[in-house]
């Protein structure tokens, strides 16, 4: 099974630091991010990773090299200087992504089976994505999603109506033939393909019960060093 991580971002709202540390490289309960992360995709059943990369990409590379000493083959895509947004750097991977694969974030843990969206995903032919959903009721970021359990109804990024009750956890299941329609170099974020699909009624859903982390903030940062502290 293959997984892609988008590693490549600026990661802004943690500068000063991420303007010489690669944000997958901080420091998480005594270990670079990136390892937590590899962990969690093979403990899943993972084999196969693809990193994109961008700023301060080379220090992933020197880290994690070929993957060998997590029990995974890691590959990576380079983004390049002028970033694509989340879909965009999909695209500039292309050449290496199979016809099914998962694709996560960089920043982002979860306690989960990443294993279940691919695996959901290959079982059925009525679906050409399928999102990982928590019942998020507003509590840990914007609810964006409405489902019903097995599909995602609606996607809408910034939305307050309350029947968008669920948020996107952060791993999704999806077919390549949906990046390889995307026009190369140009800037597509994962929210378009992600609301077109759920419109098109192709976007299934498995729903999450522990909520997600994420390093993107120094209060996500101290509530996942906690979490990994205390397990």
């Amino acid at each position: 099974m293959q997984a892609i991580i988008l590693a490549g971002g600026l990661a802004t709202r943690m500068r000063p630091r991420t303007l010489t540390i690669a944000k997958a490289m901080i420091e998480v309960a005594g270990r670079p991010f990136i390892d937590w992360q590899l962990e969690r995709l093979r403990l899943s059943g993972y084999d196969d990773v693809v990193l994109c990369v961008a700023f301060l990409g080379d220090q992933i590379r020197d880290h994690v090299g070929d993957g060998h000493a997590h029990g995974l083959r890691v590959r990576y895509s380079d983004e390049g200087p002028t970033l694509l947004g989340t879909a965009g750097a999909l695209r500039v991977a292309l050449p290496l992504l199979d016809p099914a694969f998962l694709v996560t974030y960089g920043d982002s843990y979860l306690p989960f089976d990443y294993a279940e969206p691919l695996e959901v995903l290959l079982a059925h032919e009525d679906c050409d994505g399928v999102m990982s959903v928590f019942p998020n009721h507003g509590q840990w970021d914007a609810s964006n999603v409405r489902t019903d359990g097995a599909r995602v109804l609606a996607y809408e990024k910034g939305t307050t109506d309350r029947a968008f009750d669920h948020i996107d956890y952060g791993a999704l299941a999806l077919r390549r033939t949906l990046i390889e329609a995307l026009p190369p170099s140009e800037r597509h974020g994962l929210e378009e393909i992600q609301t077109r699909v759920a419109r098109e009624g192709r976007m299934r859903a498995v729903v999450a019960t522990e909520r997600f982390y994420e390093i993107g903030s120094e209060e996500g940062l101290l509530a996942l060093d906690a979490r990994l502290r205390s397990v």
